[in-house]
C-alpha cells in the first residue's frame, strides 16, 4: 500500500493493526517456532528451522533454513559453522535488535544506524565435568549497542531499555523458562 506509515523499514500501521487484532482475539498472539536437528559426524550437526504455528494456524511458507553447528578444532571441532554458544549469542542479537528498531519505529524515531557487539564468558570446567561449582552456561554476557540518530544519549538508553523489556530471547535467557528434554518415544 503506497500510504503505509515506515519507519526505519518497519510498517508501524501493520504493526498497530497487528496490536489492535490481538487485543480483540488473545489466542491469537500464541506461536510455536519449531526446529530440527541432525547429528552429523564428530561435534558438527545441522539444524533445520522452515515450519511454526501462529495466528491461528499453521505456516510452512517458507524454504527451510539451515544452520551448520560445529566447534572450533581446540575443542574438538571443525569450524564447520557456529558452536552452539555462538549462536545463543547471534539470536540474542538479532532479538535485541529487531526490539530495539522496533520500538524507535512505534516513537517515530528514524535511525541511521544500530550496530552491537556480544560478549560472553564460558568456563569449560563446567561443562567438561571438571568442576561442579563452575556453572555449565554462560558466567556472563555483555551487550554494547551504538546507535546513530538525531535523539539524545538517554533517549537511546531508552530505546536499550525497551529492547530489553520486549526482547524474548532476552528475557528467555535472563528469566530462564522450563526446558524439558527427553526420549523422543514416537
Amino acid at each position: 500500500m503506497p500510504n503505509e506509515k515506515k519507519v526505519n523499514g518497519v510498517n508501524v500501521d501493520q504493526l498497530f493493526q497487528t496490536i489492535e487484532l490481538i487485543k480483540g482475539k488473545p489466542e491469537m498472539a500464541q506461536f510455536r517456532f519449531r526446529a530440527r536437528n541432525t547429528w552429523v559426524a564428530g561435534t558438527h550437526n545441522r539444524a533445520t528451522v522452515r515450519d511454526f504455528y501462529g495466528a491461528l494456524q499453521e505456516d510452512d511458507s517458507r524454504a527451510a533454513m539451515v544452520f551448520e553447528i560445529d566447534e572450533p578444532p581446540v575443542l574438538c571441532g571443525l569450524n564447520l559453522g557456529a558452536n552452539p554458544v555462538e549462536y545463543l549469542l547471534v539470536a540474542l542479537s538479532g532479538c535485541l535488535t529487531t526490539s530495539l528498531v522496533a520500538q524507535a519505529a512505534v516513537r517515530g524515531i528514524a535511525l541511521r544506524k544500530v550496530e552491537s557487539r556480544y560478549e560472553g564468558e564460558l568456563d569449560l570446567q563446567g561443562f567438561l565435568g571438571l568442576s561442579a561449582e563452575v556453572p555449565v552456561g554462560y558466567k556472563n554476557i555483555r551487550v554494547f549497542f551504538t546507535i546513530e540518530a538525531d535523539i539524545t544519549e538517554e533517549q537511546k538508553e531508552e530505546l536499550i531499555e525497551m529492547a530489553r523489556q520486549y526482547s524474548p530471547v532476552y528475557n528467555s535467557i535472563a528469566k530462564p523458562v522450563p526446558v524439558a528434554v527427553q526420549l523422543d518415544k514416537k
